[in-house]
Order: structure tokens, then C-alpha cells, then sequence
């Protein structure tokens, strides 16, 4: 067959496209907000950690990613990437004390050393378990297992499976709702990282879920009861040795939810975002577990994100987002903000039970218009507090972004 001038000129597209799927730009200013975005890793399907997570090591120097091929570590000031572990893996954090990622393989829970890349393996886990967390000073693991062989409710029967790990399956509503109430007893354990022993903290059949341990105090755990938020409790703490099993915030009226929580660095806030009712007004409210105080920031509906998080100093928030199909239904969501605390000031009566309030105002800095919210950004601020680091799928693949807080010089 004869080649002609339009076959190679639309092979030369077609290859430039492909190209440029494989290997999207590597900085670039967002014409609708002025601000730099760099793309963090190179490799396709390599992702951020979950908002709550923990990746930046003590230092503030570096931050683990995942890969297809298992973790890896970024120099956030070179940039240079290591591998540090290989193979199939579920990372669990960084730890808050030293140079270290804690990842399950195999069914045990290991650590790695990020400079040596020496492992040690912790301890073997019970079986249906799983570990979620590491406390402040790197002494103890918390996790959950299942204490009955109950059938878990599951997403293949239905034939919508999730296509890629990180992505939501398109049936969770019913996934949630099925695992909610199949009332699966659960134990809530510890294990000790030094001697591998395991120590039954609670037991429940509510869905215990999102273990996360206090960045500072090493004896306190926050989990939650998780499901559909709006027939549940959903943020609980409670202390290494079982007791003082505390629930952080009352529903006040029909439809109310909350969740997504995360803790402020400092260790003494439990940021959440609140709905009072249930996509109608949006708020990020705080509770302080050493004072009992309560803040809430009220947001418009467009500004309402998926995710937020805090930088250290707690000065600013970030948040990721969401697209029509959230529950704030936002016509104009996509975006990832930055968003400013402002606090309202009283002028009427108080009281030390009322909640200080106060509204956040939003700067849109990346356009997520062509991102696929199924894979969640995930927004986390690093340590220098400078960067707004985040996933995203907007050119196909799955890779590691970060855009400047700053404005581009000129914008």
C-alpha cells in the first residue's frame, strides 16, 4: 500500500500525541490562576499518599510516593527519586520520629530505612487484618481485624469492579451501605514495633476505620466509625491502653455529617469537614482536645472539597475539590484552593461552650477541569509549607503534581 503524504504527516501526530500522553509536561504556569505547577514524579501510576497520611520525613527533606513497582522517596529540594522498597506493597506512613516508611508485604508489616534502605520486618498480621498507623515516637502500630469468618460484602458481583487502585468503585454508596450493615465483629489492636507483641485495644461490630494516630502525643489513637456518614458517629479517639474511648462530635440535627478527618501538626486540633444539613452548607470545623474548643470556617458551596489539610504552622488551609457528582452537587468545584482563615469577631454575648466561627476565604491555584475525580487529589501541604502537593489523572496516567502557594513572578 502506498504511503502518502498525509499517512506520515497523521503517524507524526498520532506519535507526538502519544508522546506527549507518555510524558506530560514537567512545569508549567495555569493560565487561570498564575501559579507554577511542577509534576513531581515520572513514572505513570505513581501517586501521592492519602490526605492523612504522613509523607514527609522529620526533616522536612524528603516525601515517599507510591509506584506500580512499590515506594519510592523524593528529595523535595533536588528532586531526585530512590527507590526503596520493590514489589507489591501497601504503604502505612512515615514515621514522625526518624528516616524510616512502614509498608505491609506479604501479610506483615515491615519498615524500610529511606537512606540505608535496610527493611526489618515488625510482625506477621492476624488474619482479615490490617495495620493504618504509627504513632509520634515510632513505638506502636494500630490496626484492625476481623474476629469472625462473616462473608465481606464486596463490589465484583455487580460487575463494577474499580479499575484502577486508587480510583472509588462506581458502586460505593451500595458497597458502603452493605458493609455497614453486615455488623462484622472487629478488634482494634495494637503491636508493639520493638518486640512484635499485639494488644487488643476495643472490640466493636460498628465499622472501625481511618486509624490515625496523634502527630505528637504517642498514646493517642483517632478512628472512625465509618459507612454512610449520615446513619453513623463518625470520629472517636481513644488512648493506647483502651480507655477514655471519646466521641468528638454530636449530630445537632437531621441529616448533619462529618468526616475526613485529620489531625493539625501540632497534634492538638481534629479538623473535619462538617454539612449541617448534608450538601447544603459547607464548614471545616475543628475541635482542640486539650481545651475542648470548637472552630468552624464556613466555605460556599463551590469551595467545598473532597479533602483539606493544614500547613504546620496552621496559618492555611488547602483543599482538593470536586466535581458535579459530589455531594455538593458544585457547578464550578474543579479546582484545588488555597484557602485563608478568618476569624469572625464576636460582638454579641458568648460563652466557653460556643463554637468560634468564622469563614475561609479561597484562591483557586490549579484548573482541574480535565481531572477524573474518581482518583481523589488528595491535597497535602509540604513542610516548607510553600508547595501544595496532589495526584492527579488530568493527562491520563496517575502522577505526582505540586503547585506553588506564591504566584508566579508576573502573574
Amino acid at each position: 500500500m502506498r504511503t502518502t503524504v498525509t499517512d506520515v504527516l497523521f503517524s507524526w501526530l498520532f506519535a507526538l500525541v502519544a508522546t506527549a500522553q507518555q510524558a506530560p509536561p514537567k512545569e508549567w504556569i495555569d493560565p487561570d490562576t498564575g501559579h507554577r505547577i511542577v509534576r513531581l514524579t515520572e513514572e505513570p501510576g505513581s501517586a501521592s499518599l492519602y490526605f492523612n497520611q504522613n509523607s514527609y520525613t522529620p526533616d522536612g527533606k524528603s516525601m515517599i510516593f507510591t509506584t506500580p513497582s512499590g515506594i519510592s522517596v523524593l528529595d523535595l529540594a533536588t528532586r531526585q527519586v530512590k527507590q526503596v522498597v520493590s514489589g507489591r506493597v501497601r504503604v502505612i506512613v512515615t514515621g514522625h520520629k526518624t528516616r524510616s516508611v512502614f509498608y505491609i508485604q506479604d501479610n506483615a508489616v515491615y519498615s524500610a530505612n529511606l537512606d540505608t534502605l535496610a527493611t526489618r520486618r515488625i510482625a506477621g498480621l492476624p488474619a482479615k487484618g490490617s495495620i493504618s498507623t504509627v504513632n509520634a515516637d515510632e513505638t506502636l502500630l494500630a490496626g484492625t481485624y476481623e474476629e469472625s469468618p462473616v462473608a465481606r460484602p464486596g463490589t465484583a458481583a455487580n460487575g463494577d469492579q474499580q479499575i484502577h487502585p486508587l480510583d472509588q468503585p462506581v458502586n460505593k454508596g451500595q458497597m458502603m451501605e452493605q458493609r455497614l450493615a453486615a455488623r462484622i465483629p472487629l478488634a482494634l489492636f495494637t503491636v508493639d514495633t520493638r518486640t512484635g507483641e499485639t494488644k487488643v485495644l476495643h472490640r466493636a461490630t460498628d465499622w472501625l476505620n481511618h486509624l490515625e494516630f496523634s502527630p505528637t502525643d504517642p498514646t493517642l489513637l483517632m478512628l472512625c466509625h465509618e459507612g454512610p456518614w449520615h446513619k453513623i458517629d463518625r470520629i472517636w479517639t481513644i488512648r493506647t491502653d483502651g480507655t477514655q474511648l471519646t466521641k468528638i462530635h454530636s449530630r445537632t440535627m437531621e441529616m448533619e455529617i462529618w468526616g475526613h478527618e485529620f489531625w493539625s501538626h501540632d497534634g492538638g486540633t481534629i479538623w473535619f469537614d462538617l454539612q449541617t444539613p448534608r450538601g447544603e452548607d459547607f464548614w471545616l470545623a475543628g475541635f482542640n482536645v486539650k481545651t475542648k474548643e470548637r472552630t468552624q470556617y464556613h466555605l460556599q458551596r463551590n469551595e467545598w472539597s473532597i479533602h483539606f489539610n493544614v500547613t504546620a504552622d496552621g496559618s492555611l488551609f488547602c483543599g482538593d475539590g470536586g466535581d458535579p457528582g459530589q455531594v455538593a452537587r458544585a457547578a464550578d468545584g474543579q479546582w484545588i484552593y488555597l484557602f485563608r482563615p478568618e476569624a469572625r469577631k464576636n460582638e454579641g454575648l458568648t460563652d466557653a461552650s460556643f463554637v468560634k466561627t468564622g469563614v475561609l476565604r479561597a484562591e483557586k491555584l490549579v484548573n482541574m477541569a480535565k481531572h477524573n475525580y474518581r482518583l481523589e487529589p488528595n491535597v497535602t501541604f509540604t513542610p516548607d509549607q510553600k508547595w501544595v502537593v496532589f495526584r492527579s489523572n488530568m493527562f491520563g496516567p496517575t502522577y505526582t503534581f505540586a503547585v506553588e502557594v506564591a504566584k508566579a513572578t508576573g502573574n
